[in-house]
């Protein structure tokens, strides 16, 4: 009797601590948990809608306003969300979101990227190629379907296969002969497997942007933090043929007739306000285990932060140096400085917030759960050991692919680029005097239409710099028995280890950094060029060296996520009063919440509200990222707010909710309790920048730009009427 009365007492004790009941502002659910375990925290809270009104698979609702933005490489890897805000398809996002976009259609003569653009009628909007948009037609729990075949005495092999030929079988049939793009993803670790259904329109036209001193105010400095100022905000318009499918660009394409768009509200927020936000949310690892918090604080995060440190001091050097270099390399400076200064935040996260120590004593609870039965010692008894063992044996790899990952693929350009030369390079080798086919000539064809917008974006200088700095950081760092060959050229005795001397050869001859050299290669493809390319030699080392290690690192992985399924498996049943929400995987999810404060430290509290009072507190004419429109300031002086005041006269920026958000998320709709606009979420807090790990209700903060500051910017600062026009405004 008292060693289950103890077993009882630890189920609670491991309920509550890992989250009890679920606090109503965590949890990236999905829309199907909306009528089942939701909805009553949900109207607890304040929400006036139906569950019908929300998620409806056979009528309008709030999920066919909901858009993720992808490419035509991968449209459903989302790496933004859109909401449809018209009966035309009008769109709106965060600025960062359009940001390539907007550098894309940017130059030295026609600076959008500075001054911001605005289309006046839709012919003047920007189509945007290889940019897609994908609304959710259905999604299905198919787990029963995909594990049908899966026994226990299955090898993980064995049940890899049939589980990927379930899903094979599945999405064939749901795609209808390719109507719609499907994917079946695992969640829960592989405990289940749901079907998503998209329509995914490939004709996505940029309408309005503000000045980067809006859409970017407060730059690398402000990010990730709050109090923040910033009008994070753009918008596009998706179109499809005139018969309403989806269509390539063409200008005989119509505006997208929507299912569903959304009310606009202009009633202001209070605090403690119902908040709804819908969206694609990338990745998060909530089930990780204390063994991978180790890797993160010790090794991985660590190794990220400097290779990004390095690379995002050689590419400003060049921005600061360069009008034409600023442009060029906007977007590439600003995805990269973004997760730079993430996972400096998430490593001091883990950290403060003791994140290592609450995951060991979750896992302690686990394992005497387990012993406590023996059915349960059979079922659940090697989870956790082999995740250590498997972390144990992947520690001597993680920074070499640490490096290989940012060092290399994200580093200098050349090395990814030639990626694009990969299918040539393996049939040329096997042609008689490596001469090229008609094949290979369709390959080069195929390849040189992608190199134009390439080399328009692209410093040879700086990438130069960035091959010296990042590859003597790969070879200083990582286990000399893990290193590309390419580095036995280095060291060798025409270059004795002068990374600058090879460098310099590298980019005087390679094909793949000079446009005119790789254009004359493509008209004559041949073997003998590209083994020599010291560019290609890079690249097909650093791939070489990959595929050695990947034997042993796809055998460990395939041993973490066993053990990683099994432990997710027990929580589970170890908690079956507990409703458990999957990592974010950039599929369709929903997360409610309150409008509200927070004290991020003792003896500070941050208000839930900032007001245009506070950009100008920032204002630094000597700053880029603190400099103030001038337009933007005489309507400030003026106190020309027009009807996005609220009842104080002061304008709303931005906003704070509790809200469980992560990268993917941005461009999210913020819904009030009718399910209207009221704000576009665009970033989470410092304080808990761990929280893609564990969740902290009473930190974690979605920073959303107030609906009203983004109306007073199209229609008092741009003038742009014809925007205003086309939306449903409830006053």
């Amino acid at each position: 009797m008292k060693r289950t009365f103890m077993v009882a007492v630890m189920v609670c004790l491991t309920a509550l601590m890992v989250r009890g009941t679920n606090p109503p502002d965590e949890g990236m659910w999905l829309p199907t948990f909306i009528q089942k375990q939701m909805f009553t925290n949900m109207q607890s809270l304040g929400i006036r809608l139906t569950p019908e009104q929300i998620y409806d698979v056979n009528n309008a609702s709030i999920k066919d306003a909901i858009v993720g933005l992808g490419s035509s490489e991968m449209p459903q890897g989302f790496f933004c969300t859109g909401e449809i805000v018209s009966s035309e398809g009008l769109m709106f996002t965060n600025h960062h979101c359009v940001f390539d976009m907007v550098q894309s259609h940017s130059s030295v003569e026609n600076d959008i990227l500075s001054k911001g653009f605005w289309a006046s009628r839709k012919n003047e909007e920007l189509p945007n190629e290889g940019v897609t948009a994908s609304i959710l037609v259905r999604m299905e729990d198919v787990t029963t379907r995909v594990l049908a075949e899966i026994t226990a005495d299955l090898t993980e092999s064995r049940r890899s296969s049939l589980i990927r030929e379930a899903i094979a079988k599945i999405e064939e049939e749901a795609s209808e002969n390719g109507k719609f793009s499907v994917s079946v993803k695992p969640f829960l670790g592989g405990n289940e497997y749901y079907l998503l259904v998209y329509q995914t329109y490939e004709d996505v036209r940029l309408v309005g942007v503000p000045p980067s001193s809006i859409g970017k105010y407060g730059g690398d400095t402000d990010n990730w933090m709050w109090p923040r100022h910033t009008g994070d905000f753009g918008i596009l318009r998706i179109y499809t043929a005139p018969d309403g499918s989806p269509a390539p660009y063409s200008t005989e394409n119509i505006p997208l007739q929507p299912k569903h768009h959304l009310p606009i509200s202009i009633k202001g927020i209070e605090d403690n306000d119902f908040t709804m936000i819908w969206g694609f949310p990338g990745s998060t690892d909530r089930y990780l285990t204390s063994f991978g918090v180790k890797e993160a604080i010790d090794i991985s995060n660590p190794a990220i932060v400097r290779i990004r440190d390095k690379k995002l001091s050689i590419i400003r050097e060049d921005m600061n140096a360069s009008e034409a270099v600023r442009i060029q390399y906007a977007s590439k400076y600003a995805s990269t400085a973004n997760y730079w200064k993430y996972y400096i935040g998430q490593t001091r996260g883990l950290k403060r917030l003791n994140v290592f120590e609450k995951k060991k004593e979750l896992e302690r609870l686990f394992t005497e759960w387990v012993n406590a039965d023996e059915e349960r010692k059979t079922k659940y008894g090697t989870a956790l050991t082999m995740i250590e063992e498997g972390y144990k044996e992947m520690e001597p790899f993680v920074l070499s692919l640490t490096f290989l990952n940012e060092a290399a693929f994200q580093g200098p350009e050349v090395i990814y680029f030639a990626v694009g030369l990969m299918g040539m390079y393996r049939t040329l080798e096997g042609l008689p005097k490596g001469r090229a086919n008609e094949a290979v000539m369709a390959m080069a064809q195929e390849f040189k239409a992608t190199i134009g917008e390439h080399f328009k974006n692209y410093n040879k200088a700086t990438d130069q710099k960035l091959y010296v700095a990042l590859m003597s950081m790969y070879y200083n760092e990582v286990n000399p028995e893990q290193h590309p060959d390419i580095f036995k050229v280095i060291m060798g005795k025409k270059y004795k280890g002068d990374f600058n001397k090879f460098a310099e050869v590298l980019y005087n001859t390679s094909i793949l950094v000079d446009q005119t050299k790789l254009e004359a290669f493509l008209a004559n493809p041949n073997f003998k060029t590209l083994k020599k390319d010291l560019g290609y030699q890079t690249f097909n080392s650093i791939l070489v060296k990959y595929f050695e290690m990947s034997g042993a690192i796809n055998r460990i992985n395939s041993k973490i996520n066993q053990g990683n399924r099994l432990f997710i498996a027990g929580l589970r049943e170890m908690q079956p009063e507990k409703t458990f929400y999957p990592n974010a995987n950039s599929t369709l999810r929903f997360t409610y919440g309150t409008v509200g404060d927070y004290y991020p430290a003792d003896a500070v509290h941050y208000n839930y509200v900032t007001t245009i009072d506070g950009v100008f507190e920032k204002e630094d004419p000597s700053n880029d990222e603190f400099i103030v429109d001038e337009k933007l300031r005489q309507l400030f002086l003026n106190k020309d707010y027009g009807p996005y005041a609220d009842k104080n006269g002061d304008l709303i920026v931005n906003f704070i909710s509790n809200n469980d958000i992560t990268g993917g998320n941005s461009g999210s709709p913020v819904l009030n309790a009718d399910g209207h606009l009221i704000g576009i979420a665009f970033d989470g807090n410092w304080e808990a920048m761990s929280g893609d790990i564990a969740f902290e209700p009473e930190l974690q903060r979605t920073i959303s730009v107030d609906i009203r500051y983004v109306l007073f910017i199209i229609d008092k600062l741009a003038g742009a009427q014809n925007i205003i026009n086309e939306l449903s405004i409830v006053r």
